[in-house]
C-alpha cells in the first residue's frame, strides 16, 4: 500500500450499548490526530450498536463516503471498534487496502500503511482475539440467563402483560415471506 495524504482523515467509532460514551475514545482519537498533525474532516459514530453486525448505520455513510473518494485515512481508537467478527472485519480491511485507504489503530499502534507480513499478521491476531471476546461474552450471558431462569426466574414476557393484542398466526414467516399484513390470519396458531 502506498503512503497516502493523512490531511483528509475521518474517524470511527463504536459501541454496544446507548449507555457507553465515546468521549475518552474520541478525545484519545483527538489527542493522536493533533500530535501527528493531522485533521480530522469528520466522524463517524454507531451508537448502540454490535460490533458483529456487517451493517451500521453510521459505519455505512463511512463507507459510501469512501468508496466516494471523500478521504484516504480512517483513524479507529482500538481495531475492533470496527468489528468483532473476523470475517467482517478481515473484509472491510480488504476493501480498505483495494481503495488505497490507510487505517490507524491509536490504541493497537496498527498503521496500514506499513504493509509487511508482520503488520498483516497482527492485524489478523486482533482480529481473532475480537471475534474471541465477542463469543466469551456471549457465552456468559447466556450461562447467566441459564442461572437466572434455574433460580425462577421467569422466561419471556411477565404474566399479566398489559398486551393483550391478537398475534397473527405465523408471524414472522408470512412477514418475511412477503404476506402483508392484511392477509395474515389473527389469533390461535392452526399448524400453519
Amino acid at each position: 500500500m502506498t503512503t497516502n495524504s493523512i490531511s483528509d482523515a475521518v474517524a470511527y467509532d463504536r459501541h454496544s450499548t446507548r449507555l457507553q460514551d465515546e468521549a475518552v475514545r474520541m478525545k484519545a482519537i483527538h489527542d493522536f490526530a493533533t500530535r501527528e498533525g493531522i485533521t480530522l474532516i469528520e466522524e463517524y459514530i454507531d451508537r448502540g450498536v454490535s460490533g458483529k453486525k456487517a451493517s451500521r448505520p453510521a459505519l455505512d455513510r463511512m463507507l459510501i463516503d469512501m468508496r466516494n473518494g471523500k478521504f484516504k485515512t480512517i483513524i479507529l481508537y482500538k481495531l475492533d471498534r470496527a468489528g468483532r467478527s473476523l470475517a467482517n472485519l478481515l473484509d472491510l480491511l480488504q476493501e480498505f487496502k483495494n481503495r488505497k485507504v490507510r487505517v490507524i489503530s491509536v490504541v493497537d499502534g496498527i498503521d496500514t500503511d506499513r504493509d509487511d507480513p508482520m503488520s498483516r499478521a497482527f492485524v489478523q491476531m486482533l482480529g481473532v482475539f475480537a471475534e474471541l471476546e465477542a463469543e466469551i461474552i456471549k457465552e456468559r450471558v447466556l450461562e447467566g440467563q441459564v442461572y437466572a431462569w434455574a433460580n425462577g426466574k421467569q422466561k419471556g414476557r411477565p404474566k399479566g402483560s398489559k398486551d393483550k393484542g391478537q398475534r397473527s398466526v405465523s408471524g414472522y414467516q408470512l412477514r418475511y415471506a412477503g404476506v402483508k399484513k392484511d392477509k395474515r390470519k389473527l389469533g390461535k396458531r392452526n399448524n400453519v
